[in-house]
């Protein structure tokens, strides 16, 4: 029997971070992958796909030459070397989560192994027993296809498979408008494959803003998408040498059908949680993933989980964020809670999409007098010289002012919205931003302008004016009287 301070099952972000953080602070740790380091944001999410996104968006502006004073080019898409820039921006930015880094740190880490709870502080490995102080779940979620009649003999792509591509598809449909639907819609479209998107919601990214994704279904489309909204693919088969997908609408419950060489399934997902016999040693699951409370422990004494696992906010800083609540609670008494509060997230369309907060209908069923601040940037001097003036910045508030939601459908969104998220944990009111310097001319002038209008909704006002030009009027004649009565 092995004696450990901790030990993490899973090597993707959650557990990296949780393994290297408890050796770091002296523990001595167990590392446990039955695969390789890094999980799915590496080798299968953000890392290939932000790669796959920068190459589309070469190609988009290359189509765009014209806009910019060059002459226009034609655009041929070499799609192997797309992919082989993709798989090299996997190998780079893999370095950081090679085994030899965490077995430098002090980390015990046992690559290739299945793991199994016989006890809540007791994990085999493969006939081995560790025995921990506490353990952290991390093994994050896979890709659960919806239920459509025939989806499985039709076959069909992931988000994982999809990258094993190595000839670029002449027409593919895509079923989900969530992140993954809509970056990988755009993507193949601007690479030259044409995309049929079918969404169960009236516009794309069902959890954003309505206005963001009434925006982005816009954005969507003119870089040839057919989005196809409020439907559910209902069943695919094979038709000479095609996939076909019916779909059904929602309310009208009209069908159609679409059709592609490839079916990119890009809706579901479910906590990988097999063979870890957490039933056995009293782990309950939820709906979502892996039940734990506000401090991120399960219902098993000294085990905690998170991560994609959890079933909440499934993005790999929230994996980090979580990872570092939970090894603070797995290796002390005192306990802390996980704050979700102004947590943001970015989905990597082009234009990017940012959030943080509520959305405007969710503001007004939970706050009295909300108030909505917006800024195009169709007006921002930066986004005109780039080229760039699609989208906007929104702000919701409170009736004091206080920050409820941050919205920017815009050029590289992600970047300045941390300004909002700031704002919002320290309890910021709007108004600051607008009397915070910002560089011009910059994209992050948007947050500050949709701050101004909150000065000329509350300042530059009919009476205000009226009062303020009574007492200048005033100012002015008492001034000539002096004046006079000087001479």
């Amino acid at each position: 029997m092995s004696e450990y301070d901790l030990v993490v099952i899973g090597g993707g972000t959650a557990g990296l971070v949780a393994a290297a953080g408890g050796a770091s602070l002296g523990a001595k740790v167990g590392l446990v992958e039955r695969y390789r380091l890094g999980g799915d944001c590496l080798h299968y999410g953000c890392v290939p796909t932000k790669a796959l996104v920068k190459s589309a968006k070469v190609a988009s502006l290359m189509r765009r030459a014209p806009e910019f004073g060059m002459r226009e080019v034609p655009v041929e898409v070499d799609f192997p070397a797309v992919m082989r820039r993709m798989r090299a921006a996997i190998s780079k930015a893999g370095e950081a989560d090679s085994p030899d880094r965490f077995r430098k740190l002090g980390v015990e880490v046992l690559l290739g192994e299945s793991a199994r709870l016989e006890e809540p502080q007791e994990v085999s490995v493969n006939g081995r027993r560790l025995r921990s102080r506490a353990v952290i779940l991390a093994t994050g979620s896979y890709a659960k296809p919806p239920p459509v009649d025939g989806l499985e003999d039709a076959g069909y792509l992931d988000h994982v498979s999809v990258l094993d591509l190595e000839e670029l598809s002449r027409s593919m449909v895509v079923i989900g408008s969530g992140p993954i639907g809509s970056e990988f819609s755009q993507m193949f479209a601007r690479l030259g494959c044409r995309v049929e998107l079918l969404s169960s919601s009236p516009d794309p990214l069902p959890k954003e803003d309505p206005e963001v994704g009434a925006a982005l279904r816009h954005f969507l489309e003119e870089d040839g998408v057919s989005f196809h909204g409020n439907v559910r693919a209902v069943s695919a088969r094979l038709e000479n040498g095609e996939k076909v997908v019916t779909a059904r609408n929602k309310q009208s419950g009209e069908e159609f059908k679409v059709r592609g060489e490839e079916i990119l399934v890009a809706a579901g997902r479910a906590p990988a949680v097999e063979g870890l016999n957490l039933e056995g040693v009293g782990v309950a699951l939820g709906e979502q993933g892996v039940k734990v409370d506000e401090y991120l422990a399960t219902t098993a004494k000294n085990v905690y989980a998170s991560g994609d696992v959890t079933g909440k906010l499934l993005f790999t800083h929230a994996a980090e964020h979580q990872s570092r609540t939970a090894l603070s609670n797995a290796l002390f008494p005192i306990k802390r809670k996980v704050d979700y509060d102004a947590f943001p997230w970015t989905t990597f369309t082009d234009p990017e999409v940012a959030r943080v907060g509520l959305t405007e209908p969710q503001a007004r069923e939970r706050h009295d007098r909300v108030s909505v601040f917006r800024f195009p940037f169709a007006d921002l001097d930066r986004a005109i010289c780039d080229g760039e003036t699609g989208g906007f910045v929104k702000l919701v508030t409170d009736r004091r002012g206080g920050i409820l939601g941050g919205h920017v459908i815009g050029p590289d969104a992600g970047n300045y919205i941390a300004e909002v998220v700031l704002a919002m944990r320290k309890g910021v009111p709007v108004g600051e931003l607008s009397q915070t310097v910002h560089v011009y001319p910059t994209l992050s002038e948007g947050v500050k302008k949709a701050g101004d209008a909150y000065y000329r909704e509350k300042l530059f006002t009919e009476r205000n004016k009226k009062i303020l030009g009574t007492l200048f009027s005033g100012r002015r004649f008492l001034e000539n009287r002096l004046k006079k009565l000087r001479r």
